[in-house]
């Protein structure tokens, strides 16, 4: 998954935080959204109509879709789901949560439903519907809180929570006493009662709690930012026993981009007795960091065994040399594929 940071001030440094950087971005959006060619032209780079499109070209389509962000975009986006890549496939769900459109409810109702998807695309399109927020989704994140898969069932398990969070009588209407550069719409919301590293580490590494309190803590430490609040992440990136919360740290350390998070990372890519979408989030981790000690590992699992490891080392390297370039826009897919 790609991060997501306030792009109101700077460039975004990674694709999940996509905004269209312009003197006038509402115009230019509009501008966009009048013009059916834009929609065609996405559309085309996204599905892969002619069958030669990179794979990194696709994703900057689907986060132009992201920017737009309106019905038409949620459609050539569904369309995009009977891909043969589950990397692509999880990223169309974690898009549409993002999004915060109810009228993806539907897709991703289907997606999730769907057990001859891949279970990373099943868990990305559980973990949207929590994003989305929508009480009407409660039935069906219940119905696969007991999934074979414990990846799906703990991402229901999160969804639920967050939603019943969300639509408490004590915070509707009310607004978000969280200030953070990061935007993303999060699986949970971080810890704001406690500022100790040290306190939010036990918590975090409390196996006997639940796992949502877990991740309030671990988005408490992300937004903390410090050596010391990376290093207590790290624990959990090599040593949780849920793969989907070392998974989890993976696609923060993208988004908060520290060199310290490196060893982990490192060792969680490499680790090829590792659930292969956390060596994914991993390398767009890697991705996104962008310091040279970075890029021969991508080099390296770019040919890995593992489709979903290999094609996000192919993102990772695409969006590492984004980071090291004076590219000013990484969703350009209203540019077109040049």
């Amino acid at each position: 998954m790609f991060k997501s940071r306030d792009t109101s001030t700077f460039i975004p440094p990674h694709p999940r935080s996509m905004t269209i950087h312009t003197e006038s971005v509402s115009t230019t959006l509009e501008s966009l959204r009048s013009n059916p060619e834009v929609y065609q032209n996405l559309e085309t780079l996204l599905t892969n109509v002619n069958g030669n499109v990179p794979l990194h070209k696709r994703f900057r389509a689907l986060f132009t879709l992201k920017n737009l962000c309106d019905e038409k975009s949620v459609d050539i986006i569904a369309k995009a789901f009977t891909d043969d890549s589950a990397l692509l496939k999880h990223e169309l769900a974690y898009v549409l949560g993002q999004m915060k459109n109810s009228y993806a409810n539907d897709i991703l109702r289907s997606v999730l439903s769907d057990k001859s998807q891949d279970p990373m695309v099943r868990h990305e399109a559980a973990e949207a519907l929590g994003a989305i927020g929508d009480l009407s989704s409660l039935d069906i994140l219940e119905e696969y809180l007991d999934d074979e898969n414990p990846v799906i069932r703990e991402t229901c398990e999160l969804a639920i929570a967050r939603i019943n969070h969300e639509n408490h009588p004590d915070k509707r209407g009310k607004p978000s006493s969280n200030v953070t550069v990061y935007t993303s719409i999060d699986p949970a919301p971080p810890n704001t009662d406690i500022q100790s590293v040290s306190r939010l580490q036990e918590i975090l590494l409390d196996t006997r709690l639940p796992l949502f309190e877990r991740y309030r803590s671990m988005f408490a430490l992300r937004n903390i930012g410090t050596k010391e609040a990376v290093l207590a992440l790290s624990e959990v990136l090599l040593h949780d026993p849920s793969a989907l919360f070392r998974h989890e740290v993976a696609y923060v350390f993208g988004q908060m981009q520290s060199p310290d998070s490196v060893p982990a990372l490192l060792s969680a890519l490499e680790n090829k007795n590792e659930l292969y979408m956390v060596r994914h989030e991993a390398a767009e981790a890697l991705g996104s960091i962008a310091t040279s000690e970075c890029l021969p590992i991508l080099r390296k699992f770019r040919d890995d065994d593992e489709r979903v490891v290999k094609e996000s080392c192919e993102v990772a390297l695409d969006m590492y040399e984004y980071e090291n370039s004076n590219e000013f826009q990484y969703a350009d897919g209203a540019l077109g594929y040049r």
